[in-house]
């Protein structure tokens, strides 16, 4: 193999597959990267066995060949070599010789028949929508996901395409997300799964670079082919990035039994200013009275926090209600977490009593709903 290549292309591209390799992997190639050169592109992959991912970089193509190499390593060279054009050449004994400007490295490689492919798969199920709407959904419910890994089938986001809708749902336990977008896809082609939440981190990270993303999946696994736009092709990239993860097995809960079916009360709220209110009240609790107290009374919403260790906090907010007192304690991540990822300026809190909890929501199909803890 024989190539010439922008180094900062060479350097973007690792830098978009280098995410999944560990630096604790057991298997020696699992720490390479595959590249794959043919006609005037370079491929580039790693893959952990449950999580891979492939893009192609723009690349003039002396011969073609394939190599691995130690992905990590690969990418501190390229960052410091001195001029713009790489000079890549592979030799049988799977050394590979890096020359730029002044600089000469050879590196050691693995063999491409090593390397563990990408799996390749019947799907079941095809949908295609914006990137730009499954990023603003996945932040709209990835940080409700559970780490609690006895309760594996919550470690992740749940994806259902039902009736020409998609609907993201992320819970915990003690908060639930749930956020929908309308799609063209006919009846049919319902499915259901669970991405696993390192999955979910590592196309939160991509959903950038194109407009349309296509996901692909079955029963087993699920691949997103994002397209390259723009942004990726100034930064050599070509045609697409190619994401494939495992699914969680299981069944994921009926989130929908948890969502109040009607509000007792509602009020309309300036999301950045509650985001602020919630903030400040929470810099005096402890670990111990790890709450925020939230006191709803004639066209006033109090925000208070207080702890032995540190004292007292107080802030008040204008609102309009006309309803009898309630008080209602929360952990005040939980409140903050949706705030900080909507995007909207006018959010709603629905609420009824202290011991019922507390939803968010807006006008364009997402909600989060919030459980309330017993006040201190």
């Amino acid at each position: 193999m024989k190539l010439k290549l922008n180094r900062d292309h060479l350097s973007n591209g690792l830098q978009q597959v280098m995410n999944l390799v560990g630096s604790r992997q057991t298997m020696p190639i699992l720490k390479n990267v595959l590249i794959e050169a043919n006609e005037d592109e370079v491929s580039l992959t790693t893959t952990n066995l449950d999580l891979g991912i492939r893009c192609t970089i723009k690349a003039e193509v002396l011969e073609p060949g394939a190599i691995t190499l130690p992905v990590r390593k690969l990418g501190s060279i390229v960052r410091e070599l001195p001029n713009i054009e790489v000079n890549l050449e592979t030799s049988v004994n799977n050394v590979s010789k890096i020359t730029s400007g002044g600089s000469m490295f050879k590196i050691m490689g693995i063999g491409k028949e090593e390397f563990p492919p990408l799996p390749s798969f019947d799907d079941q199920h095809v949908f295609n929508l914006e990137q730009s709407s499954l990023a603003r959904m996945l932040k709209n419910v990835s940080y409700a996901q559970s780490t609690d890994e006895n309760r594996y089938v919550l470690n992740g986001v749940f994806f259902s395409f039902q009736s020409a809708s998609l609907k993201l749902a992320a819970t915990d336990g003690r908060r639930l997300a749930v956020s929908s977008e309308t799609i063209d896809a006919p009846d049919d082609n319902n499915g259901s799964l669970i991405l696993p939440a390192k999955t979910v981190s590592e196309l939160e990270r991509l959903l950038s670079y194109g407009d349309t993303v296509r996901i692909l999946f079955n029963d087993r696994q699920v691949a997103f082919e994002l397209a390259v736009g723009e942004q990726g092709d100034s930064q050599g990239m070509k045609k697409s990035i190619y994401l494939v993860s495992k699914i969680v097995e299981g069944k994921y809960p009926d989130y929908q039994q948890v969502i109040p079916r009607q509000a007792e009360h509602r009020i309309k709220l300036e999301r950045e200013l509650m985001l602020e209110c919630v903030n400040r009240a929470a810099l005096v609790i402890s670990d111990k009275q790890f709450q925020v107290k939230l006191k709803m009374s004639d066209n006033l919403l109090e925000i208070s926090g207080e702890s032995q260790e540190f004292g007292e906090s107080h802030e008040t907010m204008a609102i309009v209600y006309e309803g009898p007192e309630v008080q209602v304690a929360f952990n005040p991540r939980f409140l903050m977490e949706p705030l900080k990822a909507l995007p909207n300026d006018e959010v709603f809190f629905e609420f009824k009593d202290e011991l019922s909890p507390g939803v968010f929501k807006t006008m364009d199909d997402f909600l989060c709903v919030v459980m309330p803890l017993r006040i201190n």
